[in-house]
């Protein structure tokens, strides 16, 4: 009996954070014989991987055999923004059930996608969920140790530059290390309507009157919602200028809020006067995706202390979170 054609130059295409299309080439002899597809996906070992780790776990798809190129979809739980290694065999099912198989195909690695609008506006109606009432605020507030305000003024002209986010948050979130900003929060103790006076990130406070960075000339984006294993959960918003490249960065990839009326963060205008409220039982984390001018506001020390426990710094999502997670990859 002639072995069965060994699959060669493989394709993936059509890669989502859970799914992807697979083809590939195969001599004509025997074809005929050909009833399955085995298809072999790992993730991709890295050198801090647990080298005890079980090697007879079963990562195997045993497929029909359909036209290719066919979808693979639901099979394994793929997790977003992650590299996998693939490899894929031919077989013929036996009258006894067993398979006779060809020889493994070459391995071939790609890495899964970021979450789509799609993903991101199921995250957006889970986090709308537990958002609470809306509470009053007037003003935007980062704070950082006082040596990063004095670099500010002496290397870049008294203006705060945007920085690559870091990777904090849902592990397939499209903002992750590829858009720029400067992060404010918003938050306000209850009893007085003012920013609280701990932080996580610095003593020294820059703040600045909330029109100057929201305004109707600014587009609002739902960025991300996530917890580090806490009962308290957070939202990440963009703000962007409109028109500018974190504007257009934003439009291809987040959902768009309508600034005046939604359940995180809003700016309406009551009486001629721009009017803000921000969600009460979830913590914002506001990414401005322009330069900020010192000038425009005012820098201080806070009387409060230093939580550094509170930092989401690089914080990685719980992905066992019922609140925060969706069905998809992690």
């Amino acid at each position: 009996m002639e072995e069965l054609p060994v699959p060669h130059n493989i394709k993936i295409s059509n890669i989502t954070c859970d799914s992807f299309k697979i083809s590939w080439e195969m001599d004509a002899k025997s074809k005929d014989r050909i009833t399955h597809y085995f298809i072999d996906l790992n993730k991709k070992e890295n050198k801090n991987s647990n080298k005890f780790k079980h090697k007879d776990v079963p990562t195997k798809l045993v497929a029909k055999a359909v036209p290719l190129p066919m979808t693979v979809r639901g099979h394994w739980f793929l997790s977003p923004r992650t590299e996998y290694t693939v490899a894929v065999q031919t077989a013929s099912k036996q009258v006894d059930g067993d398979y006779v198989v060809s020889e493994w195909s070459e391995i071939i690695e790609f890495c899964t996608a970021d979450y789509s609008k799609v993903h991101l506006t199921q995250l957006l109606e889970k986090a709308e969920v537990i958002a609470g009432r809306m509470l009053k605020f007037a003003v935007f507030y980062r704070n950082q140790h006082k040596e990063y305000f004095d670099y500010v003024r002496e290397h870049h002209g008294n203006a705060m530059q945007p920085s690559v986010k870091d990777n904090s948050g849902s592990h397939g979130s499209p903002i992750s290390g590829k858009l720029e900003g400067i992060f404010f929060s918003c938050s306000t103790e209850f009893n007085t309507g003012k920013p609280p006076q701990d932080s996580p990130y610095g003593r020294y406070r820059f703040e600045i009157a909330a029109e100057k960075l929201f305004n109707p000339n600014s587009n609002l984006y739902f960025g991300d919602f996530y917890c580090m294993y806490t009962a308290y959960h957070y939202v990440i918003l963009v703000i962007a200028p409109v028109g500018s490249p974190g504007d257009e960065f934003c439009k291809q990839r987040l959902p768009q809020l309508n600034s005046k009326d939604n359940k995180f963060l809003t700016c309406t205008e009551e009486d001629g006067v721009l009017v803000f409220h921000h969600a009460q039982d979830v913590i914002l984390e506001i990414i401005y995706t322009d330069p900020v001018d010192l000038p425009l506001g005012t820098v201080a020390e806070i009387t409060g202390h230093q939580l550094m426990s509170l930092s989401t710094a690089n914080a990685k999502k719980d992905p066992s979170c019922k609140t925060c997670n969706i069905s998809v990859g992690r």
